[in-house]
């Protein structure tokens, strides 16, 4: 039975754990050839050995998103290596610090912002002409709940997110009309190294865990599995007239 993705050719950052990972992953299940892109090498390059043992095809490219120049050679590398581009997931991102807002380290948002949204920004002025050249395409941005709402001691985190959500509905505006739809997920907690090892390190402190787990309705944290299918709906045709959007996988936390 072909997959929903057969001939498609899409590009992953952030690729090498968490949402990014199980994305490829999912994107890979569905017939796509990936480029796999990260800033730490070994973690990209598990993440294509993983695509490979199931029979899927994957290259990894190194690429830091908050630098211009290398992200117009990582999108011009998938193009080159598989000769189109349809699917941009703009993934990559960091969590900063957890301080009050006059307290905030000034080096520590500029690298916030680079990263979770002028990396974005980037990647879609690269994305985006070769796909108009080709007649369409889908992207979708990985925002979070904190692109939605707001939590205490979280400046550069939910100003960046909050900046792909604007972002991604004004790229909608501009290119839907031209075959290309943009749209976001927006994460509630999930289980990554971000929430786990880093940030909350919610896998270290059990209160901090069981509290994260009691914001959400349904009363637990999510799965990067979970966020990978909301991703890889976005990217098919059974999302067809759905852009601009974005779209909550957050077990009813913002619905509070």
């Amino acid at each position: 039975m072909p997959g929903k993705l057969d001939g498609k050719v899409a590009l992953v950052t952030g690729g090498g754990s968490g949402i990014g990972r199980a994305t490829v992953l999912a994107l890979a299940r569905e017939g796509a050839r990936v480029g796999v892109v990260d800033v730490t090498a070994s973690n990209g390059e598990e993440t294509v050995r993983l695509v490979q043992a199931a029979n899927g095809q994957a290259t990894f490219i190194k690429a830091d998103v908050s630098k211009s120049a290398e992200v117009e050679a990582m999108v011009n590398q998938v193009v080159s290596t598989y000769g189109r581009l349809d699917i941009g997931i703009n993934n990559a991102g960091i969590e900063g610090e957890m301080v009050p807002t006059t307290d905030y380290p000034e080096d520590v948002w500029n690298r916030v912002i680079g990263i979770n949204l002028t990396g974005v920004w980037l990647c879609m002025k690269y994305e985006i002409p070769h796909m108009l050249q080709q007649g369409g395409g889908s992207i979708v941005n990985t925002a979070s709940i904190l692109g939605l709402v707001g939590t205490v001691n979280t400046a550069a985190y939910t100003a960046s997110k909050h900046g792909v959500v604007g972002l991604t509905k004004v790229a909608a505006l501009e290119y839907s009309a031209r075959g290309i739809r943009v749209n976001a997920v927006s994460p509630g907690y999930i289980k990554t190294p971000m929430v786990l090892e880093r940030g909350v390190k919610a896998a270290m402190r059990p209160e901090v865990l069981r509290h994260l787990e009691s914001l959400h309705p349904i009363g637990r944290l999510g799965n990067p599995e979970e966020v990978a299918q909301a991703i890889l709906w976005l990217c098919t045709d059974a999302a067809s007239f759905v852009t601009g959007v974005a779209l909550p996988v957050d077990g009813g936390y913002t619905a509070q």
